[in-house]
């Protein structure tokens, strides 16, 4: 976590990532949690310029349920493939509560989020809030997955 950048408030990012937390708290209308009520919205900026916002999608049978920050990157994977992410934005919010709260992703989220990094052949940011209630910003989505399951684990 010594990589990770810390700062108290939003205002304290750069604005190309202020713009991706707005349009990631933007997502969040379009969240579908009628079980935990936990909004929870994502923004991918391409390489190119593009972006590409999403929110979670819940399911009464929970396994099924989809995160933000997976429809997002597999949306870029179908929708502009070959284009780099480049950052991530993710935020959450309680149902009725315009506030943000802490919004780290899952590990299955974090694991998708390697892989994309692994296909594209190289990092994106990732912007979230964390712990204390404090912007972080990581180098990498290996970064927030140490000793990763990649897929050169599949071939050794």
């Amino acid at each position: 976590m010594k990589d990770f950048a810390r700062f108290k408030q939003l205002e304290d990012l750069d604005s190309e990532s202020k713009y991706l937390v707005h349009k990631a708290k933007e997502a969040t209308v379009t969240a579908y949690a009628p079980y935990s009520k936990f909004h929870v919205g994502a923004a991918a900026l391409l390489e190119d310029g593009t972006l590409v916002t999403g929110s979670n999608q819940e399911n009464a049978s929970y396994p099924l349920c989809l995160c933000a920050e997976r429809i997002v990157l597999h949306t870029c994977a179908t929708q502009h493939p070959g284009k780099a992410v480049k950052k991530l934005a993710v935020v959450a919010h309680r149902k009725n509560h315009k506030e943000l709260t802490m919004a780290t992703p899952c590990g299955a989220c974090r694991q998708v989020m390697l892989e994309t990094e692994v296909r594209q052949g190289g990092p994106m940011e990732i912007v979230m809030l964390g712990p204390a209630h404090q912007w972080t910003v990581c180098p990498s989505a290996e970064s927030l997955l140490p000793l990763a399951f990649t897929p050169n684990h599949l071939h050794e």
